[in-house]
């Protein structure tokens, strides 16, 4: 397994804020978001919930439009 570690940053209106994942050492999918001047708030998902995760997010992209 890869070790990889990925952070997004946000658009304008999201300045400051960071979120990262990677899989931790239980083998669990670890997302984290991190705000300037907040504690950072994270989850952690087994596979079978991150490949749910992973498909309701490709639907709710799928929603979008270009305006």
């Amino acid at each position: 397994m890869a070790n990889v570690k990925l952070v997004f940053y946000g658009n304008e209106n999201s300045d400051g804020i960071e979120l990262t994942t990677y899989v931790n050492f239980r083998g669990e999918l670890f997302i984290q978001i991190e705000s300037e001047g907040c504690p950072p708030e994270f989850i952690t998902l087994d596979k079978s919930t991150a490949i749910k995760f992973a498909k309701t997010v490709r639907s709710e992209i799928n929603k979008m439009t270009h305006e």
